[in-house]
């Protein structure tokens, strides 16, 4: 059967972090489409729904369906993210989005690929909180898939080199192409394809000095107004593929960096 695949999710399935020099976001879930397609020889179809600054609840209630009605074989989700950043986060709440995400591929007959994020909590402001939350929330979610083998996993929060700062952009909330190459790699394999060696850590990327001022001002300032207007940095956005794309295989040796 020829594979479709499908990524719900927020900034993380979109691939913020990771843009080419034409602006183009691309992202591990593109990477993992290429290398798909790659490993089998043939053309994976490719849809991706997921939006920048998405809470768990919207990414369920907007993408979940639209993307099972093209009846994908594989969808992969992740979410929460966002949610761990507010004040008052309800770690069940989150936990009932993956399962209802897991309800419903189960009753389309649909694979799912489950990820969690990276995380990001060693380089942030309240990073023991977030550290905390992330915790709590990976051991909730992998209970509820513990008996359920036919659950593709790809867990990257356990990842402690990914944690590390050459793996992240200068808001050092979103992965930087480093990681998210990594984090590709790790998903090809959870669905027994190998991926290229050189993704598990390509070389580091040049660095550029953030100061404390600056990175408030910068980055962690438009957040914070976001949050006080109630608005979001995906407000207005439409999905990258919200049909399918096909993503034919590559000749041996070309440059997916």
């Amino acid at each position: 059967m020829a594979v479709r695949y499908v990524a719900i999710g927020d900034s993380f399935s979109e691939g913020i972090g990771d843009e080419l020099p034409d602006g183009h976001v691309r992202g591990w879930a593109d990477l993992v489409a290429q290398g798909w397609a790659n490993g089998l020889g043939e053309t994976v179809e490719y849809a991706n729904f997921a939006i920048r600054g998405k809470l768990v609840r919207p990414i369920v209630d907007e993408q979940l369906e639209p993307a099972l009605a093209l009846k994908p074989t594989h969808l992969s989700f992740n979410g929460g993210g966002n949610d761990m950043l507010r004040p008052r986060t309800s770690i069940a709440h989150i936990v009932s989005a993956f399962e209802q995400v897991l309800r419903r591929c189960d009753e389309e007959g649909v694979t799912f690929i489950l990820l969690s994020g990276a995380n990001p909590s060693p380089q942030l402001p309240m990073g023991r909180v977030i550290q905390r939350r992330g915790d709590d929330l990976s051991r909730a979610v992998n209970a509820v898939v513990a008996d359920r083998p036919d659950v593709v996993r790809a867990l990257n929060w356990p990842d402690r080199e990914l944690s590390t700062p050459p793996y992240w952009s200068e808001d050092r909330l979103h992965m930087n192409s480093r990681g998210h190459h990594r984090v590709a790699a790790r998903v090809l394999t959870a669905l027994g394809v190998e991926p290229p060696t050189a993704w598990w850590s390509l070389p580091e990327l040049p660095t550029v000095a953030v100061g404390a001022r600056a990175y408030y001002r910068d980055h962690l300032g438009p957040w914070v107004r976001r949050r006080l207007t109630g608005t979001s940095s995906g407000d207005g956005r439409e999905p990258k593929f919200a049909t399918w794309t096909s993503v034919a295989p590559q000749a041996p040796g070309a440059d997916t960096r």
